[in-house]
């Protein structure tokens, strides 16, 4: 019998570790849920978009939940943007020979906006169990706190970066977003945020609804509505979001 895929949430940014134990719920405890901790810990192969970050993850994890393995013990093979799909039978292989595994993002679910969906697809055409497990992601957490549609919304990943190709991008968004009524999700490189919210207080309506939605379920996390008027009257008084390097989604719902 094949083994299970199991689709591991990661947090969405650093969570602090207790340097000792003191009675206390340990931090990752209030974003990811003790029985799926335990499912990740008993692993000890995992498919990842980032080595380095889900390391660091079992780290984590390991200082309230004890591993299967020492951590340098742990098998994990990367995927990417930049793996080729000749190289997804490989990964799979250990499932198929019987053994669980977990799918594993740079931050928060797997699969959604990640290069893992193309492992999961693979997995379902050979066979093999699909377990998604309860954690943050970073989508849903800015529609339900955006006050925006949450009936109906579509997640646009990166716009362009030329200027120009941008700003017609967001027009389409909103003309989009005023005809169907619905919530238009974009994410940016964090370094780019504050390109990004000129950019839109720029090229929306002034009524249009903007959401800055920043480091959702960490302690920094800001989440702010407003109209693009009022965004750009922020910006110009030098009173926008402390988002500087910061993982955010961006909401816009034109009326």
């Amino acid at each position: 019998m094949p083994g299970t895929l199991y689709l591991i949430p990661n947090t969405l940014g650093p969570v602090d570790i207790p340097l000792q134990e003191d009675g206390t719920p340990h931090p990752l405890d209030a974003i990811i849920p003790r029985e799926v901790q335990a499912v990740a810990a008993r692993l000890d192969y995992f498919v990842a978009e980032n080595a380095k970050t889900t390391r660091a993850f079992l780290k984590l994890l390991g200082s309230c939940q004890a591993l299967s393995k020492p951590i340098q013990e742990i098998g994990i093979a990367e995927l990417n943007v930049n793996t080729d799909a000749s190289a997804l039978p490989a990964l799979l292989a250990p499932l198929r020979e019987g053994r669980d595994g977990g799918l594993i993002s740079e931050a928060g679910v797997p699969a959604v906006a990640d290069p893992g969906a193309n492992l999961v697809r693979m997995a379902h055409q050979h066979g093999i169990q699909v377990r998604p497990l309860v954690g943050p992601s970073s989508l849903l957490l800015a529609v339900m706190a955006s006050g925006l549609n949450g009936q109906s919304f579509a997640f646009n990943g990166y716009l362009p970066t030329d200027a120009d190709a941008r700003s017609k991008r967001i027009r389409q968004l909103e003309d989009r977003s005023r005809k169907e009524k619905q919530t238009q999700l974009l994410i940016e490189t964090p370094y780019r945020n504050a390109a990004m919210l000129e950019a839109l207080s720029s090229h929306c309506q002034s009524n249009t609804l903007v959401c800055v939605a920043t480091d959702l379920s960490l302690q920094t996390e800001s989440v702010r509505t407003q109209t693009a008027g009022q965004w750009k009257a922020a910006l110009a008084a030098g009173k926008g979001p402390d988002f500087h390097k910061k993982p955010t989604v961006f909401l816009l719902l034109a009326d």
